[in-house]
């Protein structure tokens, strides 16, 4: 059966290779295999030949590649999804624009302020292209419907924004793994809460503070990093916006954002569970928490590649720029800068 926009033509079918097969990259994979109307999933690539012949076998995907640059040179392929190691990002953003291809790709843009300048100009070099960056909460259902109330000035003027980002504690092994080449707690994890913080504001940070420590897991301080940290800013429109985020969390992966306006407040999954359900038995009553950061945002990171294949097929670009995530970085960068030097920092832009 052929997809059809709203004149009734048939809507072309975009094939599709993924870079990256780790937890999130099997996320997309998954869902690009069978939950993304107008997608084929034609290709997944990744350094290991193992992981890569696993996947093909288990989801019949017919080709496979350890070798990125080979993939974007299949002539097959429309377009590509980048779920790599953050570090990677921007010199795979620039190889598979130059082959032709649209590109998504997970956040961070970049590990540094010049690979997001590069990333910039990559996608400025081929504006027939569609490229889209991975900020999935801007497609969570809560997260939409409280924007439209923001809009239609459904609270008044926003006075402060608090998000907090927790993941499971019994991810901690994952997460020590990619410390080195994950850029830190800023732009690794309160990157997001940027993304919500600028999309919500539509301004930017004039000052902030950021704050944190090794409470309980050290090898985070090789890298000048924290298991918890946290940050205060001050935007330019007066608003005041919050930052939390931790890596081990004992009750499960937990986000919560509240917006405080004059004249209401909007509270976003201040409850991290994953159903209806409440469990009734001796030790009381309980509700079971989201066990990863998947379970959480499944349904946006389904919504998301939805709207990367409809910009294709439509050839129009997303809400999500590069240059929003060469923005989020550098605020992020600035977070890290405040942390290690433990002081106010005024932010620039």
């Amino acid at each position: 059966m052929h997809l059809r926009d709203e004149k009734g033509a048939v809507m072309k079918t975009v094939k599709i290779g993924v870079v990256g097969l780790g937890r999130l990259g099997m996320e997309h994979v998954t869902n690009l295999s069978s939950r993304v109307p107008g997608a084929e999933l034609t290709a997944v690539c990744d350094v290991n030949v193992q992981r890569v012949k696993q996947v093909r076998r288990e989801l019949a995907i017919p080709q496979g590649y350890t070798d990125f640059a080979e993939m974007c040179e299949n002539p097959e392929l429309d377009a590509i999804v980048i779920v790599s190691p953050s570090v990677l990002h921007p010199q795979q953003i620039a190889l598979a624009l130059s082959k032709g291809k649209h590109v998504f790709s997970e956040k961070p843009l970049g590990t540094t302020v010049t690979q997001c300048i590069q990333a910039e100009k990559a996608v400025e070099a081929h504006p027939d292209c569609i490229f889209m960056l991975g900020f999935m909460r801007r497609y969570d259902t809560s997260y939409m419907q409280a924007k439209k109330i923001v809009d239609e000035g459904g609270i008044g003027k926003i006075i402060m924004i608090r998000s907090y980002t927790q993941e499971c504690i019994k991810t901690i092994e994952g997460a020590i793994q990619f410390g080195p080449t994950s850029g830190g707690e800023f732009l690794d994890m309160c990157v997001h809460d940027i993304d919500i913080f600028r999309w919500f504001t539509g301004s930017e940070p004039k000052e902030l503070w950021a704050t944190g420590d090794c409470y309980e897991f050290q090898e985070f301080a090789q890298w000048n990093d924290a298991d918890n940290a946290s940050c205060l800013m001050k935007f330019r429109n007066g608003t005041m916006c919050f930052t939390f985020a931790g890596h081990a969390a004992p009750h499960g992966t937990n986000v919560e954002t509240e917006i405080i306006g004059t004249r209401g407040i909007l509270r976003i999954g201040s409850v991290g569970t994953d159903s209806l359900l409440e469990i009734m038995s001796q030790d009381g009553i309980t509700r079971r928490c989201y066990p990863d950061f998947q379970r959480r945002w499944h349904e946006a990171y389904i919504e998301e590649m939805r709207e990367f294949v409809r910009c294709i097929q439509q050839n129009r670009k997303p809400e999500v720029s590069v240059y929003d995530g060469t923005a989020c970085s550098k605020i992020a960068y600035c977070c890290k800068e405040s942390f290690e030097k433990d002081r106010l920092l005024q932010y620039e832009g």
